[in-house]
C-alpha cells in the first residue's frame, strides 16, 4: 500500500462517522499488541485551547531532550500533521505502513463479526504505532470529541491529565448542561495521576474536582489571576507567572495568556513529579511554540487573521481579543460554519463588530452551512453581508475593500482556514 492508497482507504473509512465508545478502539489495539500501553502520555481535554496547550506543552518537552510525539486534530495545512514526532509530520512512506497493519487488522475484525474502527480510531492507532516505532519518550495526545468516551481514551499509561476551558459545544452529543459536557471532558482522569485545569465555570470546576477526588488524584488549578506583568500584542506577548518570568510567546489572542500559564501550571507539575525540564528549554519552549488556526496572522498588509472560533466561547475569545487588539480599526469579516453549530449565537455576539461580512460555504464538507443560509442568519446583527460564491472570492473581494488601517478577519469551522490561507497567499 503506498500513501496515496492508504488515504484513499482512510477516506473510504469516513462513512462509518463518528462513534463515541471504546469498543472498537480496544478491538483494533488488541489486534496490533496494544502498541499504547508501551507509551507514556499526557491527555489534554476541554472545548477551547486544547491545541494551543498542546503546542506549548510539546515544545518545551521537545526542548528538554524528550523525544515528543504529538496527536491533533483537526488539522488545517496537511493531513500528515495529525501525527508528529518533535514536530516534524510523519512520512507518507511511514504513514504508508503503518495503515497497511492497520489495514490486516481490520479485515481480521470484520472476519469475526466485529465492527468496522472509524476513520478517527484507526487514525489513532497508526499514532500509537508510529509514536512506538520511533521510540518517543512522552506523547502530548488530544482527544477527538470528549473525552471519556473518545476513542483516545484507551490510554492507561497517562502521567497527567490537563483540562483546558469547558463550555457548552456538541450539545445533545456530550451533554446538555455544562455540568454533562464536564464530565464527558473529566472522564480522561485515571487514577493517581497529576491533574491541571485552569479556572472554570461553577458546575464544571466542581465535576472535575469530583471526578478528581474519585480517581484519587490531586487537582491543580492553573489561576490567570496570578499573572504578572501581561503585555499584550498580536504578535508577541509575554507574562510572568509564579516563580517564572517574563515568559515570551508568539501566539496571539488575549486568551493565550491564560492558555499559557495553564501550560506552564502542566510544567511546573511535570517538574515535580520527575521529568527534567530547565528553565532554559521551558522558555524556548514557550517562546517556540507555534498554533496555527488560533487568532493566526497570515498576512501584515493589510492584516488578515484567521480564527477557529466555532462555538459560543471561541467568538467570545476572538470578540474581546479583537476588541483588545484593533478598537477603533474598520473590520471586515469571511465566516464560515457547521451546520449543527451555534452560528446564530456566534453572528449575534460578533457581527455589529464588521463594516462587512462575507460568508462562505466550506467545499466538499456534508457539515458544511451553505453561504446564504448563514448570510440570512448574519444579516439579523448586520445588514451589511454578503453571501460569497466562494472562498477565493470572499478573499478577493475583502482584500479589496480593505484600507491600511483595516483588519480582515476570516472565522469558524477551522476545515475552511487553510483554503483561506492559500487564497490569500496566492493574492
Amino acid at each position: 500500500m503506498d500513501y496515496r492508497q492508504a488515504r484513499e482507504y482512510m477516506d473510504e473509512a469516513a462513512k462509518y462517522g463518528s462513534v463515541l465508545g471504546l469498543e472498537n478502539i480496544e478491538a483494533l489495539l488488541e489486534k496490533l499488541q496494544n502498541p499504547q500501553d508501551r507509551l507514556k502520555f499526557i491527555h489534554i481535554s476541554g472545548t477551547n485551547g486544547k491545541g494551543s496547550v498542546l503546542a506549548y506543552l510539546s515544545t518545551v518537552m521537545k526542548e528538554a531532550g524528550y523525544k515528543t510525539g504529538r496527536y491533533i486534530s483537526p488539522t488545517l495545512f496537511s493531513y500528515r500533521e495529525r501525527i508528529q514526532v518533535d514536530e516534524e509530520y510523519i512520512s507518507r512512506e511511514d504513514f504508508a505502513g503503518l495503515a497497511g497493519r492497520v489495514k490486516t487488522a481490520v479485515e481480521e475484525m470484520l472476519a469475526e463479526g466485529k465492527a468496522h474502527p472509524t476513520a478517527f480510531e484507526m487514525e489513532t492507532a497508526i499514532s500509537f504505532l508510529y509514536f512506538v516505532q520511533e521510540k518517543c519518550d512522552i506523547v502530548v495526545l488530544e482527544t477527538g470529541l470528549g473525552g471519556l468516551l473518545d476513542a483516545t481514551n484507551v490510554v492507561k499509561t497517562t502521567v497527567m491529565e490537563v483540562i483546558t476551558s469547558v463550555s457548552m459545544d456538541h450539545i445533545g452529543v456530550l451533554g446538555n448542561t455544562l455540568a454533562e459536557i464536564a464530565a464527558q471532558k473529566a472522564g480522561i482522569i485515571k487514577e493517581n495521576t497529576a491533574v491541571v485545569s485552569c479556572e472554570q465555570e461553577k458546575d464544571a470546576m466542581d465535576v472535575i474536582e469530583r471526578t478528581a477526588a474519585e480517581k484519587g488524584c490531586r487537582l491543580y488549578v492553573a489561576s490567570e489571576r496570578e499573572a504578572a506583568d501581561v503585555v499584550y500584542g498580536y504578535e508577541e506577548q509575554s507574562f510572568s507567572y509564579k516563580e517564572y518570568h517574563n515568559i515570551r510567546i508568539r501566539l496571539a489572542g488575549y486568551y493565550q495568556i491564560k492558555n499559557a500559564i495553564l501550560a506552564l501550571e502542566a510544567v511546573r507539575r511535570l517538574k515535580n513529579i520527575g521529568w527534567k525540564l530547565t528553565d532554559e528549554a521551558v522558555r524556548g519552549g514557550f517562546e517556540k511554540a507555534r498554533w496555527k488556526g488560533r487568532f493566526t496572522l497570515i498576512s501584515r498588509e493589510p492584516v488578515f487573521i484567521i480564527d477557529g472560533a466555532h462555538n459560543r466561547d471561541g467568538a467570545g475569545q476572538l470578540k474581546q481579543s479583537l476588541e483588545l487588539y484593533f478598537k477603533g480599526h474598520r473590520m471586515i469579516f469571511i465566516m464560515g460554519v457547521f451546520k449543527d453549530k451555534e452560528y446564530d449565537v456566534i453572528a449575534r455576539m460578533l457581527a455589529p463588530m464588521a463594516d462587512k461580512i462575507f460568508t462562505v460555504q466550506t467545499p466538499d464538507n456534508p457539515r458544511a452551512l451553505p453561504a446564504g443560509e448563514l448570510a440570512l442568519a448574519v444579516s439579523k446583527y448586520n445588514n451589511s453581508v454578503e453571501a460569497a460564491p466562494d472562498i477565493k472570492d470572499a478573499v478577493r473581494k475583502s482584500i479589496a475593500l480593505a484600507g491600511g488601517e483595516d483588519v480582515i478577519v476570516a472565522f469558524g469551522s477551522l476545515s475552511f482556514l487553510k483554503d483561506i490561507a492559500e487564497a490569500v497567499e496566492q493574492k
